[in-house]
């Protein structure tokens, strides 16, 4: 069963979300992980790519859209919006998911990591994820996240 990570910021307005999403993908990759980060649509995407390459003055997290073949591609994260192609899990170890909505291809990575801030429709669809979770049998864990 995968391991899943909520992380809740105080914050509810701007950018937030996806910066502190940055900082857990920029933690994952340093710690030597292939790293999915799966966004809700190309125009998230956009955003996250740009804030990647500077959300921090010492940053570099190497990474490119998902690859035809994700396990074949040498850069270790990747981003994605859109449906999941079959298989796609194996390639990575951990799964950032910037998504509204649960779905069963999640629970084929290894680690899950969840953002929410402060907006009440970013934090109702992040408990009915953590309520999902729960009902296939994961065992989510909460972290505030304080800035």
């Amino acid at each position: 069963m995968a391991e899943i990570r909520f992380y809740t910021l105080n914050a509810a307005a701007g950018s937030a979300r996806l910066r502190q999403a940055c900082v857990l993908t920029e933690q994952a990759y340093l710690a030597g992980q292939r790293v999915l980060v799966w966004l809700e649509d190309a125009q998230e995407q956009a955003r996250f790519d740009d804030l990647l390459w500077s959300f921090g003055e010492r940053s570099f997290v190497p990474h490119e859209p998902l690859a035809a073949d994700p396990a074949a591609a040498q850069v270790p994260v990747q981003l994605h919006s859109g449906t999941l192609p079959e298989g796609t899990a194996s390639a990575f170890d951990t799964l950032v998911m910037l998504r509204a909505e649960a779905v069963p291809e999640v629970l084929r990575f290894a680690s899950v990591i969840e953002v929410l801030d402060a907006d009440l429709a970013c934090r109702n669809a992040g408990r009915a994820r953590f309520r999902w979770y729960r009902e296939q049998g994961a065992t989510p864990q909460h972290f505030e996240v304080t800035q």
